[in-house]
């Protein structure tokens, strides 16, 4: 008798989770019907509210992720904005993978939306490091640095009006300047090359610098490398570069070219190149692929810092990362955006955007025995070094002593380049 009370207290207790996991995810829909409803009215506020408490029960709804979105969106609360567009593309993406019959997410649209408030977000940022009377001098160079980033994510007209109110806040900027006739990196009056093989180089002067750490096995030992001096590219090659050597080598196009080669691209890195297809380029533009221990060099300097910027934890502000979803190039962003990310030598996007095939092949013990001048790599292998991370990963990529290594004939949605060359 004892024993069947006990059998019936359990199954009762199961059943009342279960009613009350229902009533949970019943409650959750009435709000994301409620919500949706009052955001079709433009009633933001409510909206939000709504959709908040709705997704406390039930944080996995795609849409209502979306539509809380778009609620911060019309209130312009960005940094929500922002969050809930990310929340709900990585949502989507799992209901791929998992085959739900959950309504499946315009891609492009949640992309472009996401670009369009991370640029209110930047351009609201400059506005308060300059609102006040004297800006100092440290803020000043912040909100510079903000308004560049909201420029190379693409502006609309109302944003172009405020990003030029803001720009003639700064002294000596070029205010008068339409900001699409400026390229990343380049200073006004200067004009920004049309053949790829021009694209400005910053020089790594000759001497030591720290390679490797203790964070991993195939980092260490932790050593003192001389390199002769050498130029590396500020940028990765973009899609618009490549696509002007496509044409003057009548060389194939990667993988997904036609999605990669569109205006709104054009000043994205290029990737799905394989090894090959990267020192080829190099070479065709008179340069060549860096060596590992000049990449390191190039991103990290000589006081051995764990990123090119610094030892400060990468944020949004420091490198493009840990998106979810190629999303037909979307992922990456343009060129030079990152003024903060930049390494000691004025080299810019060193950490995420595309990971960065380098010369050597890749072998995880190769420190125990790399020269300690100009090393070249193993004579052989069976995969080439890649470094930098890419918008895909995560923090621990971005180091500039991370070292990870791909089969050179691979093509991948995060693998770009830069090249290198001797004086």
């Amino acid at each position: 008798m004892r024993q069947t009370l006990e059998v019936l207290s359990v199954v009762i207790c199961l059943s009342m989770t279960t009613n009350s996991m229902a009533l949970a995810a019943d409650a959750g829909e009435q709000n994301f019907a409620k919500g949706e409803s009052l955001l079709k009215h433009k009633q933001y506020a409510e909206a939000r509210t709504t959709l908040e408490a709705g997704l406390i029960k039930n944080s996995s709804n795609v849409q209502a992720q979306f539509n809380l979105a778009e609620a911060c969106r019309g209130l312009g609360a960005w940094d929500c904005a922002e969050e809930h567009y990310e929340i709900a593309l990585h949502l989507d993406a799992k209901s791929r993978i998992s085959g739900t019959r959950e309504p499946r997410l315009s891609k492009m649209k949640v992309w472009q939306s996401l670009e369009e408030v991370t640029a209110w977000r930047l351009l609201e940022e400059a506005k308060g490091l300059l609102a006040g009377g004297q800006t100092p001098s440290d803020k000043m160079k912040q909100a510079e640095e903000a308004l560049d980033g909201a420029n190379e994510l693409g502006l609309n007209n109302e944003q172009q009006a405020v990003y030029q109110q803001l720009q003639a806040k700064l002294p000596g900027r070029r205010s008068t300047t339409s900001p699409d006739s400026l390229k990343p990196g380049v200073s006004a009056g200067e004009a920004f090359p049309t053949d790829p093989r021009d694209i400005p180089m910053a020089l790594v002067p000759a001497g030591e610098f720290t390679m490797g750490s203790t964070l991993k096995t195939d980092e260490k030992p932790v050593h003192r490398v001389y390199l002769d001096a050498f130029y590396m590219d500020k940028y990765h090659v973009t899609v618009g570069q490549y696509a002007k050597y496509l044409e003057a080598t009548g060389k194939e196009a990667p993988p997904e070219w036609e999605v990669m080669n569109q205006p709104r691209h054009q000043k994205r890195p290029v990737v799905n190149v394989s090894w090959s297809d990267a020192a080829t380029y190099c070479k065709w533009a008179g340069k060549r692929l860096p060596t590992e221990a000049e990449w390191e060099k190039a991103a990290r300097g000589t006081d051995g810092r764990l990123y090119p910027w610094g030892n400060e934890a990468p944020t949004r502000l420091h490198a493009n990362f840990g998106k979810k979803e190629w999303a037909n190039h979307m992922a990456l962003v343009p060129v030079g955006m990152f003024e903060l990310g930049k390494s000691p030598y004025g080299i810019y996007d060193m950490a995420g955007n595309a990971w960065e095939w380098v010369n050597d092949w890749y072998d995880h013990d190769y420190y125990k025995k790399s020269p300690t001048k100009n090393p070249q790599g193993p004579a052989t292998g069976k995969s080439k070094v890649v470094r930098g991370g890419n918008w895909l990963y995560v923090q621990e990529f971005l180091g500039s002593s991370f070292r990870y290594n791909a089969e050179p004939s691979r093509r991948h949605l995060g693998y770009g380049f830069r090249c290198a060359k001797t004086p």
